[in-house]
């Protein structure tokens, strides 16, 4: 089975909505989801994509990722949304749930990304690091003590 999806950004959120409530098929009868996303930047889409255990490859055009019977084809289109289209052992449920999961991982590499920069800006901003703390909801609290440059 074959099912593309386009992923729209949150900003889009309504027109996301109203997009994920019509059945629709393209030229070449595959069905179409619209699964809203927040992923823009490709580097930590793949990141995120070699979270959840894929095989990541990249062309100039497009980020392929391979799983144990499934195939999901990334390209951007002429907005610079990203669509994906799934092929393999998926369905119209399965296709939205593993970009759910895609999502979750690109979460999890944005965090790290503003939290390496924090880290890193915080002597040139005389802060220095007090403490730093994963919850379990894999939320982090860093408390910096200002005035201290090292």
């Amino acid at each position: 089975m074959s099912i593309s999806l386009v992923l729209i950004p949150l900003t889009m959120a309504a027109v996301g909505a109203w997009q994920a409530s019509r059945k629709e098929t393209d030229a070449d009868g595959r069905t179409v989801c619209h699964v809203q996303t927040r992923m823009r930047d490709s580097e930590l889409l793949i990141a995120a994509l070699t979270d959840t255990k894929a095989a990541v490859t990249r062309s100039a055009q497009t980020i392929t990722a391979d799983w144990h019977g499934v195939r999901a084809q990334f390209q951007r289109d002429s907005s610079g949304i990203w669509q994906v289209d799934f092929t393999g052992e998926v369905d119209e449920q399965r296709a939205p749930e593993i970009v759910s999961a895609i999502d979750q991982a690109y979460g999890r590499q944005v965090q790290q990304t503003v939290l390496a920069k924090l880290l890193d800006r915080a002597p040139s901003a005389g802060m220095t690091v007090a403490s730093q703390t994963v919850e379990d909801d894999e939320s982090v609290t860093l408390v910096l003590n200002v005035g201290a440059r090292s």
